[in-house]
Order: structure tokens, then C-alpha cells, then sequence
């Protein structure tokens, strides 16, 4: 016995159909992705910008973690219950979302703790996700990872007051200077104290601005040892020329100038002066100017290697610390005279920064 079916029978319109039922079935409203405890879903053919286990905090009276494989495709972030990725867990979208480290608590060590914050609306308050990775360089890979498909930099650096950057960064432990300065800084110390023309030669463009984007991004990233020094020299000046105002603020400027002409070894007068100034500097600055300062007259100790002279680096130096409002040839000059002071003299170095 056979089964004849009309010749009729349209079976795409049938296929549409099921397909379209289907899918209104697996779509969970407002998610855009496959519900908690459905199959894998087409999208996870995807290859994923990220993969991997962390601890999820429940939402509960009870804080407690759990567990999950979690892996990050386009602008959706899954989690399994295992790495087969068999069954969804459930999904966060993280458009419009934002994602910060947590800075550690010493009552509880060892927990290395990143959340991502829904937005919320006018009728409804989301609270964060928090998570867990098993190593700071994991949760900062993951923080990384997310940042880049959010697509907001939370944390940027350049352009960025002194003091918002460094308070912020003292959330994850004591920091007297911003952490691009210090790494720059260390790096140059062991690799580039002898390069000639350190400071003065430029940089290889993209990559200063790859390094750029990743501290933009909240990322700190290391320089490998083979950067070429110039670019992370580079670096540290687009960072002190980008602050929106100058490590010696505007409103001492001109007091830094006056000092210029009262300076001389053989009295005291203009140095007290200039030690009174840098003594009213904000505590920040203060301790910039010092750090920047120690570390070139550093790299002036080995100006026969580098050709990197006092002059010289007050010259490609100074005008990112001590710059006036509306610059001009004579009040850059001005400034170069007073940076060649304060920037590498020793006696400057020892009396007045110390």
C-alpha cells in the first residue's frame, strides 16, 4: 500500500512555516538568542571572540557562585552549564552595557572580580552581573574582550584629568603616578636609557595608537621587549601633551616663569622661590612632576650614548609640562628656559623635586 500525496502540495510553504514556529518558540522576548535549557542555536556556529569558565554571582539573598562556561559571540554573551555548550544557561546582551573591574577587597583575597552593568530605565533599576575569573590575567583578558564589543571606553586615559585617572586607578592598590606613565618609564629605563635620540625621534604611528586605544580601553597592557623605544617614548608625551591641563597647572604658570630670572648657583633667592612654587603644586602633580623628572635627568646621565642633552630634552620635554593657555614662539621659549631648570639640573633634582 502506498501513500499518494496531491502534486500539488507545496512543501516550501510547509518548511517556511515550521521554521517560523521554530523560531518563535526558541527566542526569548527582549534576548534575541536561544532560552535557558534549548539546544545550540544556529548563531553558535559563530566563531567566538571569547571562551571560557568563570563563576557567576546568584541573584540572591544567599551570595553564592556558580559555575558556568561562558562564551562571548558578537554582542551576546551565553553561558553553559558545560564546555559542549549542549544546553543555554541564559544570555546577556551587552549593548548598552558596562563592564568595570572590582577593585580587590582585603577582607576576602584572592577573588579576581569583574561586573558588567545593565542599563537601566525610568521604570526599572537592573542590578549588575558579577563575575569570577580564575587569574587577574583572565579577568582582564575577559574585561578586554567585553570592552570591545561594548564599545565604550569606561576607563580612558588620554585626555582625561590627572586626578580622575589616578583616583581611579588607586581603586586597585596605592599609585602615586598613572600607570601608562610608570610603564612607560620602566620600559625606557631598561631599554632605552642609550638609544640616540630618545624623545626627539618619533614613534612608529600605529602602533603608538594601538597602545593608545588598549589604555583607552581600560586595558594595561606590558610592552613587549622588542617594542621599538621610540613608540613608547612617543607614548608618554602624546599622554602629558593630551592632558587637559598641563602638569603645572595654568594658574602658575607665570609664577614659573618669574623664578627663570632669579635663578643662579651662587645664591638661593630664585631657588627658594621656585621650591615655594612647586611646594603649591597639588599633591598629584606634585608627584608626577617629581617622577617625570628623576626619571630624565636619568636619561640626561647618558646624553654621550643618547645625544639626549638637558637642552635638548627641554626642548621636547618641557613644553608637555609647563605650557601656557595660548601658546606663542616667545612664551614657548620662555617656558623651554624654565623646563631646562626644573626638568634635569641636578641641583633641581636634589633641592626643589627631592
Amino acid at each position: 500500500m502506498s501513500l499518494k500525496l496531491p502534486r500539488n502540495w507545496d512543501f516550501s510553504t510547509l518548511k517556511a512555516e515550521t521554521s517560523r514556529i521554530a523560531r518563535s518558540r526558541s527566542v526569548m522576548p527582549g534576548e534575541g538568542g536561544s532560552s535557558p535549557g534549548s539546544p545550540r542555536s544556529s548563531r553558535s556556529m559563530e566563531r567566538p571572540l571569547k571562551a571560557g569558565w568563570l563563576k557567576k554571582q546568584q541573584r540572591s539573598l544567599v551570595k553564592n557562585w556558580q559555575q558556568r562556561y561562558f562564551v562571548l559571540r558578537g554582542s551576546t554573551l551565553t553561558y553553559y552549564k558545560d564546555d559542549r555548550e549542549n544546553t543555554v544557561q541564559g544570555i546577556i546582551q551587552l549593548r548598552h552595557t558596562k563592564v568595570n573591574e572590582l577593585p580587590p577587597n582585603s577582607d576576602d583575597p584572592g577573588k579576581y572580580l569583574f561586573e558588567i552593568i545593565p542599563r537601566s530605565t525610568v521604570d526599572r533599576v537592573r542590578c549588575p552581573y558579577v563575575f569570577m575569573a580564575n587569574s587577574q590575567s583572565d579577568m582582564e583578558e575577559w574585561v578586554r574582550a567585553l570592552r570591545r564589543v561594548v564599545g565604550v571606553q569606561t576607563s580612558g586615559v588620554f585626555e582625561k584629568s590627572l586626578i580622575d585617572t589616578v583616583t581611579y586607578e588607586q581603586r586597585f592598590g596605592p599609585r602615586m603616578v598613572p600607570i601608562l606613565v610608570q610603564k612607560c618609564v620602566e620600559f625606557i629605563k631598561e631599554h632605552g636609557l642609550d638609544e640616540e635620540g630618545i624623545f626627539r625621534l618619533p614613534g612608529q604611528d600605529n602602533a603608538v595608537k594601538q597602545f593608545r586605544d588598549a589604555f583607552d580601553a581600560g586595558e594595561r597592557p606590558s610592552f613587549p621587549s622588542d617594542t621599538d623605544v621610540h613608540t613608547v617614548a612617543s607614548l608618554l608625551k602624546l599622554y602629558l601633551r593630551e592632558l587637559p591641563e598641563p602638569v603645572i597647572p595654568w594658574t602658575q604658570y607665570q609664577d614659573f616663569l618669574d623664578c627663570t630670572n632669579l635663578l643662579d648657583c651662587s645664591s638661593t633667592g630664585g631657588w627658594d622661590m621656585l621650591e615655594k612654587q612647586i611646594s603649591l603644586l597639588p599633591r598629584i602633580n606634585y608627584n608626577l612632576l617629581s617622577y617625570v623628572c628623576r626619571f630624565l635627568f636619568e636619561v640626561q646621565q647618558h646624553s654621550k650614548v643618547n645625544k639626549m642633552n638637558v637642552e635638548n630634552l627641554a626642548t621636547v620635554m618641557g613644553i608637555n609640562l609647563l605650557k601656557p593657555q595660548i601658546e606663542d614662539p616667545i612664551t614657548v621659549m620662555k617656558g623651554e628656559n624654565t623646563s631646562h631648570i626644573i626638568l634635569c639640573r641636578p641641583k633641581c633634582d636634589k633641592k626643589v623635586i627631592g
